[in-house]
This record gives structure tokens, C-alpha cells and sequence, in this order.
């Protein structure tokens, strides 16, 4: 699998991020499958978080056998820096490791958050502290939703954060005001060499409130292999992105890894195709009023 320089940070990343929140909700046997399946496709680079239930939990068992051949994040929820701090001496504790390789303020995603994170006393000094201290190697930052690319671009210009993990999609960009949000993220990105990681590559859109949900995903993903292949081989035609995140299902994980694998050859007429197919579908986020 194809590996992409993660910024300022040297790591060559597969392209394809693990995204552990698919193992929040399962037993150790499932877990242990999904990480053999990770494993065979080459994965280095693993993203968890505190709260994605018992995901960390069931990566401990894998860790004195792969934490070397890994570059491993996880994050923190807390805003303000007692509660991170302790968030992720709890991580540590649960994957059964001494340090991870980045540490991420996760989901802020308005500017009064980012205030809250990176205010005194907020989320941010405590992640500071901890990589002073070599219980991390580098700090980040993620979110969701329509002001995301905002909001991560005003978090670069308070503090230079090592990396992003951002949404986008094809449904996502093909919307203007959101497609000069992201652009613009980008932009300061590449003056900053930070890395840019993003999530929703496979979101076709949103659940039906009373729809059964056969997947782990709060948003509505694709599920057909070849559409999933045309989703993440556009998401990989943006030299600028080092990598995306896989899909939050264990289920989904097999046909994600290998189109990331094999992805397609991409070329100007297929992303006019692909994006000219946006207004059949939805923004995982809900409509796009939102977007300044």
C-alpha cells in the first residue's frame, strides 16, 4: 500500500489510517481478526481515542507485538487540561504503552470549543506538558462537521499544531463554500508542513431516525466495493492529504482497505463525474447551512 510523508513529522504513513473506533463495540475475537486483516494490508499507522468505548482495550493485547511497526495516536475529548491530562495517562494505561506517537484534542468543531481547548487552563497546556515530558511525540487536532476546515485553520494560526484530521468527501467538496473552507485550510497547511489526515471518505450521508443501522457508522456509509473504490481513490487523488481513516465498521474494513490498496487511476474526467453525482447524495453533517 501506498505511503505518504505525515508532514513535518517524517513518518511515511499507509494511506489508509486505521480507524479503531470500528472497535469500540466488539469482543477481543473480532477485534483480533480486524487487526490481522489491518496487519496484511501493511497498516503502520493506527488512530484511537478515549472514548471509543473498549477500542484501546482491545489493541493492549496487540501492542508488545506490533509497537514498533506502528505509528499509533489516540485522543482526548477533555477541553480543559486536568481532565486531558488524565485522559491520557487512562490511554496509556488501556493500550499498555509509555508514550504514543501523536496526541489529538479531538472533535472541537466551533470556534467557541477551540477557545475552551486552547484558552489557560484548557486542553491544550496539558498536551504541551505531555509532550514536553515524552508521553507524546507530537500534537493534533481533529473535528467534525461543516465549520471544520474553519476551525482547524484558526487552530493554526493560535498554536502549530503537528497535524489535522479533517472531513472531506466528495460530497463535501463539491459544495462551494465548503470546498473554499477546506481549500483554504490547505493552504496553511503546506506553509506550516503540518500533516493533513481527514475522515467520512466512504459517508454517503445521513440515518433515518427510526432506520435500522446494519453498520457501526453514525453516518450513512457506502457499502458497495466499487463505489467505496471511487470514494477513496478520489479522497487519494489530493496529493496534499497523507492519509484517510477507515470507516468506524469492522464489517466495512475489508472492502476500505482494499481500495486503498488498488485504487484507481484518477484523471480530471473522473472527478467531474464523481462530483457532478454529489447532489444525490447527503453531507454526513446534515444540510449545509452551516458552512461560513
Amino acid at each position: 500500500m501506498e505511503k505518504r510523508r505525515l508532514g513535518r513529522l517524517e513518518h511515511r504513513s499507509t494511506v489508509a489510517i486505521f480507524g479503531a473506533c470500528a472497535l469500540a463495540e466488539v469482543g477481543q475475537d473480532a477485534a483480533d481478526r480486524a487487526v490481522e486483516t489491518v496487519l496484511s494490508y501493511g497498516i503502520n499507522h493506527f488512530d484511537v481515542a478515549r472514548s471509543y468505548g473498549e477500542a484501546e482495550v482491545r489493541l493492549k493485547p496487540w501492542m508488545p507485538k506490533i509497537r514498533s511497526q506502528i505509528f499509533l495516536a489516540t485522543k482526548t475529548g477533555v477541553r480543559d487540561r486536568d481532565g486531558a491530562r488524565r485522559e491520557l495517562e487512562e490511554s496509556l494505561e488501556r493500550l499498555g504503552v509509555d508514550h504514543v506517537d501523536l496526541i489529538q484534542i479531538h472533535a472541537v468543531t466551533s470556534l467557541d470549543e477551540l477557545d475552551q481547548v486552547t484558552a489557560a487552563g484548557g486542553a491544550l497546556e496539558a498536551l504541551i506538558a505531555a509532550k514536553d515530558e515524552g508521553l507524546a511525540k507530537a500534537i493534533g487536532i481533529t473535528g467534525h462537521g461543516h465549520l471544520a476546515p474553519s476551525v482547524h485553520l484558526e487552530a493554526l494560526r493560535r498554536y502549530p499544531f503537528d497535524s489535522v484530521l479533517t472531513p472531506l468527501n466528495f460530497v463535501l467538496y463539491a459544495n462551494a463554500a465548503y470546498r473554499e473552507a477546506y481549500d483554504r485550510l490547505v493552504e496553511e497547511i503546506k506553509r506550516q508542513d503540518a500533516a493533513l489526515m481527514v475522515i467520512k471518505a466512504v459517508a454517503r450521508g445521513t440515518w433515518s431516525e427510526n432506520e435500522t443501522r446494519p453498520y457501526f457508522t453514525w453516518y450513512r456509509p457506502f457499502d458497495d466495493a466499487e463505489q467505496i473504490r471511487r470514494t477513496v481513490s478520489y479522497v487519494l487523488s489530493h496529493p496534499e492529504i497523507t492519509g484517510f481513516a477507515t470507516a468506524c465498521d469492522v464489517h466495512l474494513l475489508p472492502k476500505v482497505l482494499a481500495a486503498a490498496e488498488r485504487p484507481l487511476p484518477w484523471s480530471n474526467v473522473q472527478e467531474e463525474a464523481l462530483l457532478a453525482e454529489a447532489g444525490q447524495y447527503q453531507s454526513p453533517f446534515g444540510p449545509f447551512a452551516d458552512v461560513h
